[in-house]
């Protein structure tokens, strides 16, 4: 039985790692900047009877982070895994999107991670003993717009966290990425919220999701995905997870860059026809009004 704390567990794929990883017989701590919403994961806790504990904690806060793992170490000893799932998502192009924004996404889904990683790294370090889990996304390794913000803070995440394997290994600590495609959460459909855009990208992503979400990959996907890497013994540094994952990676490095800069500015008929051909996926405007 292992400890291990996951950030953003409100939902999500957050709610069904905890709820995984505490079927599976760990002791979960379980945080979220808002644990009085946590409604589904408190009454699945109380259904199962599950060693799993709710934390307030707000990744975007050095004060929070370091409270609330404090009173953990305090209260429960060390802690084994830390999952680093916490993370928002803005969208938009670069002109039209406040650097705010940009600030925003880095701050929760870069900077959070380090906060919680500072925080547990010296019980880990001294034991000799541990693992790090980032969540991180396919966005981590394939720039799409107008998702650069939330690309830019996942690139950003995972040559961070490959630089942290190379730091931590010598002291026994396993670092693994888990790398989701396109996944059924709350998240995944705001990026199919269309938005009013000067760029045609952000209207064409939006009908891209939406039509990628009617086949719908569930979150339990992914937790079975961070399951396996606690559970493991192997120095395995990335998880591809999900149908679209490996696939999209594999089109992707199949193009040089300019071919995937091009791909990505064609107009708009010819971008729908390219996404129609190569992925058998008709998302132009009003085919799911027209399926529904």
């Amino acid at each position: 039985m292992k400890t291990v704390l996951i950030t953003g567990t409100n939902r999500g794929i957050g709610m069904e790692a905890a709820l995984a990883v505490g079927r599976a017989g760990h002791k979960v701590f379980a945080t979220t900047r808002n644990p009085e919403k946590a409604f589904n994961l408190k009454q699945q806790i109380k259904d199962e009877s599950l060693d799993i504990h709710l934390y307030k904690m707000d990744v975007d806060s050095d004060e929070s982070v370091s409270q609330c793992i404090n009173t953990i170490i305090r209260d429960h000893g060390s802690i084994d895994v830390l999952v680093n799932n916490a993370g928002i998502v803005r969208h938009g192009s670069i002109e039209e999107l406040p650097l705010a924004k940009f600030k925003a996404v880095m701050d929760t889904n870069y900077f959070g991670a380090i906060r919680c990683i500072k925080a547990v790294l010296p019980s880990m370090r001294k034991n000799k003993s541990g693992c790090i889990i980032n969540v991180s996304s396919m966005a981590g390794k394939i720039s799409l717009s107008p998702l650069g913000p939330y690309c830019a803070s996942k690139f950003a995440l995972e040559a961070m966290t490959e630089a942290l394997a190379q730091e931590l290994k010598p002291f026994n600590v396993r670092v693994s990425l888990i790398e989701p495609g396109i996944i059924n959460t709350d998240m995944a459909h705001e990026i199919g919220q269309n938005e009013q855009s000067l760029y045609p990208q952000v209207r064409r992503i939006g009908h891209f999701w939406d039509t990628s979400l009617q086949s719908p990959v569930p979150p339990s996907l992914v937790a079975d995905k961070i399951l396996e890497a606690i559970e493991s013994s192997s120095w395995q540094l990335r998880y591809p997870v999900g149908p679209d994952a490996e696939p999209f990676w594999s089109w992707r490095t199949s193009m040089d860059d300019e071919q995937w800069v091009d791909w990505n500015a064609q107009e708009d008929k010819e971008w729908y026809s390219a996404v129609e051909s190569t992925f058998g996926m008709n998302c132009r405007p009003g085919e799911l009004e027209k399926e529904k």
